[in-house]
């Protein structure tokens, strides 16, 4: 199995749609619709400007997505929230640990940041990855999201990087 992980660039917003747009993957984002996912992937790839954006690809081919949600904030630069996508096709397979950990690794060594946080959707299974990388949960937002007369809650996780 070859996975490369590179830093993503302005063209790879076309995944981030394709993936967004999968069933079984939009329903652990908040987005509803596609016009909210074009917003959604259009913010998140503007972030490959800074370099803190990155691209999985298994043999050649684009399949999963972490960003590191930089801020210029000097108070809570120390910190940043984290957002991951892996494709329905290539869940299973190792991607997002390896996306996890080559994230962390910019954020400590490129970016100086200490505390990587994350939001997951109560029943999603990703839930349970980042719980082996070693992210606690810290708190919770109750009917977070509601569709119809349906809520989520969201949970908060976290993981200091300097505790390794």
């Amino acid at each position: 199995m070859s996975i490369a992980i590179r830093e993503a660039v302005q063209s790879d917003e076309l995944f981030l749609k394709q993936w967004l747009m999968q069933p079984d993957v939009l329903k652990w984002f908040p987005m509803g619709d596609i016009k909210e996912v074009e917003d959604s992937a259009r913010f998140w790839i503007s972030f490959h400007a800074l370099g803190c954006c990155y691209i999985a690809e298994k043999e050649g081919v684009p399949c999963g997505s972490v960003l590191l949600n930089l801020t210029h904030y000097a108070k809570i630069r120390h910190q940043c929230l984290l957002s991951i996508i892996v494709s329905e096709e290539f869940r299973n397979q190792k991607i997002g640990s390896l996306l996890l950990q080559h994230a962390e690794q910019q954020a400590r060594e490129r970016f100086g940041i200490l505390l990587l946080h994350l939001e997951v959707y109560d029943g999603n299974p990703a839930r349970r990855l980042y719980e082996r990388m070693g992210y606690v949960e810290y708190g919770e937002h109750k009917k977070f999201i509601r569709e119809e007369e349906r809520y989520q809650t969201k949970i908060m996780m976290q993981k200091w990087l300097n505790r390794e």
